[in-house]
């Protein structure tokens, strides 16, 4: 109880201390407010989570996987951030993954005391073959999961880069990571309701880490997503209307060459504009890294 009263994710919020006696529009201003914080402690950390995805691109770039873990809403962040990376930017399934506290079950519905297992997260972590090419982001609002400490003890046991992403600066996981990011939105709209402002911190970061790694392998060009899976309808017009503004295209032109390519918008965007066809695209791709501003050099 000692410790819990020393968490800044637990202290009662003295704006909100009378929410329960407004009204609801009252109410739902009050919370708009406390939300609007929310941004302005991530700004505070851009450094840490700038270099945090220099350290995940790197080790992506070479063969490594990017492994979140955390239990509760932190957990589902990580797997809502996880679960998005295939579709949006054709990455293997295994590439991005999450390690939740009491496994898939817990997604749904609370495991009890999963998440004060320290050894069902070296387990987990052992199952998933983590090694020293990957890197390991641990996410916990209140920075002291024990299920999210044992999987990052043992990640520095194998000489692995840890990450944290917490919203108490100075907590027990930040000690334990590489890189501590923690930005700090102060005490919740409901005392110790981290789903609220924390999880809203951690998922902005979350976004920043994913988006900005696959930004540096490549996956974007301008602000396209050019390494859209097209596996279902509104990606397959996503693929199109890339295309189209990458390559200022008509649609026509666009649907042409991504049937001769196999619906893959970074060869089609190179077909259109180098006038080439789908196996010499894909040869410039590969000579690129990927990246569609190289292969479209002189």
């Amino acid at each position: 109880m000692e410790e819990l009263k020393s968490i800044a994710t637990e202290q009662r919020n003295p704006n909100t201390l009378n929410i329960d006696t407004l009204s609801t529009l009252e109410m739902v201003k009050l919370i708009n407010q406390e939300d609007h914080l929310v941004a302005q402690a991530v700004e505070k950390v851009l450094d840490q989570v700038a270099a945090a995805i220099d350290v995940i691109a790197e080790h992506v770039a070479n063969g490594g996987r990017l492994i979140y873990c955390g239990a509760g809403t932190s957990g589902r962040l990580g797997i809502l951030d996880a679960v998005e990376c295939p579709p949006t930017y054709s990455t293997e399934s295994e590439t991005v993954q999450c390690l939740m506290a009491g496994g898939y079950g817990a997604i749904f519905k609370a495991v009890e005391g999963a998440e004060d297992n320290k050894d069902l997260g070296v387990d987990d972590m052992k199952k998933i073959s983590f090694c020293s090419k990957d890197v390991l982001v641990g996410i916990a609002a209140s920075g002291r999961t024990p299920y999210v400490l044992g999987c990052m003890e043992y990640a520095r046991s194998l000489g692995a880069p840890t990450i944290s992403v917490t919203c108490c600066p100075g907590s027990v996981l930040d000690r334990f990571a590489d890189i501590g990011i923690a930005p700090a939105p102060g005490p919740e709209v409901v005392t110790g309701s981290t789903r609220m402002k924390s999880g809203t911190a951690q998922k902005m970061v979350l976004n920043m880490l994913s988006t900005g790694t696959m930004i540096k392998l490549g996956k974007v060009y301008g602000n396209l997503m050019v390494d859209v899976k097209p596996s279902n309808e509104k990606l397959i017009h996503r693929c199109v209307t890339i295309v189209c503004a990458a390559a200022e295209c008509d649609e026509a032109t666009a649907i042409k060459a991504l049937e001769a390519c196999g619906y893959h918008p970074k060869s089609a965007i190179i077909m259109v504009l180098r006038d080439v066809d789908a196996a010499r695209a894909q040869e410039l791709l590969c000579a690129a890294e990927g990246r569609v501003s190289r292969a479209l050099e002189d």
